[in-house]
Parts: C-alpha cells; sequence; structure tokens
C-alpha cells in the first residue's frame, strides 16, 4: 500500500533549551520561549519546545528533530560550546541558528558581546575606586559564563590591578552554588569592596548573604549582576546590571531562521545584539579608598 504524504500546513520550528535548575522560573529560558513564541505565532509558525538534558548532548537531537519531512528548522537557545551539536543538523540539512553564542565557524547565530559588556561592569567599579573587586563566575562551559570572566579579567588587567585567586569563585548561573560562593567570599581576611556577578539571580543570593553578614550595600559592599531581571523590581536594593535583549534574541531568531529556511538570508547570518550597563543604587564609591 503506498504512502500517503500530507503536505504541512505551517512551518515547524524547534527550539532547543539545556536544562537547567529551575528552567521553568529561570528569566533567560523565559524570555527566549516568550519572544520566539510570540514571533511564531505571528509568522503563522508552529514552535515546539524541546528540553534537553545538558549534561548529555547525544540526546539533544533525535531522528524526528532531523527528518525535514517534520522539522523546518532548528533554534538553539544555548550549545554549552559544543558546535558538533549544530554541524550534525546541518549536515542532515536542517536549517539552523544559535542563540547566545557569537561564533567564528560558518554558523548563523545571534548573540550579545559579553566581553565587552563584563569590561564595562569592571570599568564602572574601577572609576568607582574599587579595587579590591571579585567576581562569582557563571557556568564556564557556556559562551556567557567564558566571556564574562574574560571580560573581568581583561578590565583588571588594562588597569594593571592584581586578581587575588580567592577573588574568583564559581557560581554557575544558579541559586545554590552562587550561595555558597557569596559567603566564601565574605568570608575572606581581605573582604572585596565589590563585586560582579555574572547573573542578576547570583546577585540576589549574594545581597541576601550581604545583609545576613549586616553589610550595608553599596556602603560595605558593591554589587553588580548581568541581565536585568524583573526580580529587580521586588528587591529593596535596586540592582546595577546589564541589559540585554532576551526576548528580542528569541524572537530575532525565529524570524532570521525563516528567512534561512526560505533560503532568502546570505549565510552565514550573524548578529551582535546590543546590551546596556545599567548603574543603580547597588554600587557606589569605594570608601576604603576615601579613607
Amino acid at each position: 500500500m503506498p504512502i500517503i504524504r500530507i503536505k504541512k500546513r505551517k512551518k515547524t520550528f524547534v527550539l532547543v533549551i539545556p536544562s537547567f535548575e529551575d528552567i521553568f522560573n529561570a528569566f533567560y529560558a523565559g524570555e527566549i520561549i516568550k519572544g520566539a513564541s510570540m514571533a511564531a505565532s505571528r509568522l503563522k509558525i508552529d514552535i515546539l519546545i524541546h528540553i534537553t538534558n545538558r549534561f548529555d548532548h547525544r540526546g539533544w537531537l533525535d531522528a524526528t528533530l532531523l527528518d525535514r519531512r517534520y522539522i523546518d528548522g532548528i533554534i538553539f537557545g544555548d550549545i554549552d560550546n559544543d558546535i558538533s551539536v549544530v554541524e550534525k543538523a546541518i549536515t542532515r540539512g536542517i536549517p539552523t541558528i544559535v542563540l547566545n553564542n557569537y561564533l567564528e565557524e560558518p554558523i548563523n547565530c545571534i548573540g550579545i558581546d559579553n566581553r565587552r559588556s563584563a569590561q564595562e561592569v569592571v570599568q564602572h567599579l574601577i572609576k568607582l575606586g574599587h579595587r579590591n573587586i571579585a567576581t562569582i563566575v557563571g557556568d564556564l562551559s557556556t559562551q556567557a559564563g567564558k566571556m564574562r570572566l574574560e571580560g573581568f579579567y581583561d578590565a583588571l588587567k588594562q588597569s594593571n590591578i592584581a586578581v587575588p585567586a580567592d577573588n574568583i569563585v564559581q557560581g554557575d548561573f544558579l541559586r545554590t552554588p552562587a550561595r555558597a560562593a557569596a559567603i566564601k567570599l565574605l568570608k575572606l581576611k581581605e573582604r572585596p569592596t565589590a563585586v560582579f556577578a555574572a547573573s542578576d539571580v547570583m546577585a540576589f543570593e549574594l545581597i541576601d548573604v550581604a545583609r545576613a553578614n549586616n553589610l550595608s550595600i553599596p556602603e560595605d559592599l558593591s554589587i553588580i549582576g548581568f541581565d536585568d531581571n524583573p526580580l529587580n523590581m521586588n528587591s529593596s536594593v535596586r540592582l546595577t546590571t546589564v541589559s540585554q535583549p532576551l526576548m528580542e534574541m528569541g524572537r530575532i531568531g525565529v524570524e532570521h531562521l525563516k528567512q534561512v529556511s526560505n533560503a532568502e538570508a546570505p549565510l552565514p547570518l550573524k548578529l551582535m545584539l546590543p546590551a546596556k550597563l545599567i548603574a543603580r543604587s547597588s554600587t557606589g564609591p569605594c570608601l576604603e579608598s576615601k579613607s
């Protein structure tokens, strides 16, 4: 009996998001999904959300996702620096685009300049007189985590400021390890006067630990985050942070993947979206430098 093929009425894209702690309440995932979903609805595209095991990349793409009869394109919410998983889809002829990364390889991608943004964060603290500056590092398996740490080092090196090894602590973009990192920093004999947390979620944990230790912000400790998370609206401390257009990234990802899938865009398609440092009340002059 012959197989009857039914032509799809609409395109179908898959948004692949690596899973992490509390993903369904996570600002990053929520903003990307909202932006992608709104664009897909407007463009009459079906979008499937594929939550993956981020520690086992073999399961990111199964046979169904690599079948052009059902899937017209794949949006990678991140790739944990694993370009091979994207190349696997490309080899099968599936149009792809990677978010939250800017890649040198000939792969369609949309990102922000995380390195430059982190440099601006640290330069802001240096202008306020801070010299003993620490950082709570994000997940270094992601480009964002790696580039924000490199930008931190770049800015301090440019100002000839040494970085004690103890001032670099791991937070993985997650609450629990960030809290442990904050406790470790605030117990240092030479406690830093300022901390750059590579995400707002980690910065909020630091604020909570600082207050538990009767430290005033920013008088005793200046704190900067990254993301401009809406949680900031409910915080009594207005967090200095970097705003990045995550919802726009999701929206543009869908719009451009449609162009790629229709062979309407020159390849590879690479976009760098703007990010902006927003100074609020969690940072202030270093009082130690004035004494």
